[in-house]
């Protein structure tokens, strides 16, 4: 079992990455954008980390209370999709047996969520961004939840793939970008560009939910060819410095456009958190 002051550390760090891996679309400390800075992405992980991380809170309220407090923080939703994807590794990271992997334990996490857990997001939702989950007859995030979070996901899961990773336990994260990860941290041995190389590969393989909501299919397969690019490129080098040009170049397109790859850098921070919570794991087992 993890102790809360190291899930506050680790869920920093992974926040942290965040923001030093070069993600193009992304504000990060190569380039800002979309009206956020990345003082303003460092403050949000500072302040949702105590709730996130909360042993005492149920799943519904670590959500709520982490997105409440970036809100009173920097005023913007920086990190609703973060907060979503973290707090149940949170919660299976703290309630993991000793024979249970970090996915199994996460398994038992979203099959108990409950109508409160919802109820909670719901609530953290309306809060970040309102109509997120809910544009759907069947439950609304603006009503009081009638069904458990992770069925009001599955409601969301064909429009959204952080509702996606719910329904299947964290499925892409654990089947394609840990590994995509551990493959890239051994050849460029960087954390940020290992985040760099995850982003990438998400992106080319999966439409980013963000840009979706907000255009369509309209830019889809553009940001995939573009990002197809900087990912074959990646892959190519053992040396991702060098690439850097390519990827400010790719940033500037989608920036002109107002692309925000934010559904895919949500994903790459939880992947992070889980590559810090299986390490730590090993550590303490070893």
């Amino acid at each position: 079992m993890i102790k809360q002051e190291q899930l506050i550390k680790l869920y920093k760090e992974a926040c942290i990455c965040d923001v030093q891996a070069f993600k193009p679309g992304n504000v990060s400390v190569y380039n800002e954008g979309h009206d956020m800075t990345v003082d303003d992405f460092i403050l949000s992980a500072e302040v949702s980390a105590a709730a996130i991380a909360n042993t005492a809170y149920s799943l519904g309220e670590k959500i709520y209370y982490a997105v409440k407090a970036t809100r009173e923080a920097v005023g913007c939703n920086t990190n609703l999709g973060i907060i979503l994807l973290c707090a149940p590794l949170c919660q299976a990271a703290y309630q993991q047996k000793d024979d249970q992997s970090l996915r199994e334990s996460l398994a038992v996490v979203l099959k108990n969520t409950t109508i409160a857990d919802a109820d909670w997001a719901f609530k953290a939702i309306t809060l970040a961004a309102p109509g997120g989950l809910g544009e759907s007859s069947e439950q609304d995030v603006s009503e009081h939840a009638v069904v458990t979070l992770v069925q009001a996901m599955e409601i969301a899961s064909e429009k959204d793939r952080i509702a996606k990773q719910y329904t299947t336990i964290y499925k892409d994260i654990f089947e394609f970008s840990v590994l995509r990860y551990n493959d890239a941290f051994v050849k460029f041995d960087d954390q940020a560009w290992a985040a760099s190389a995850v982003f990438t590969g998400l992106l080319s393989k999966f439409p980013d939910s963000h840009i979706e909501r907000k255009y369509g299919d309209k830019y889809s397969g553009w940001v995939r060819k573009q990002i197809f690019t900087v990912d074959d490129a990646l892959l190519n080098t053992n040396t991702p410095e060098q690439l850097v040009p390519m990827l400010h170049e790719v940033d500037r397109l989608f920036k002109e456009k107002g692309i925000n790859p934010g559904t895919t850098a949500d994903l790459t921070v939880a992947t992070v958190l889980v590559i810090l919570m299986e390490a730590f794991a090993v550590r303490c087992t070893s």
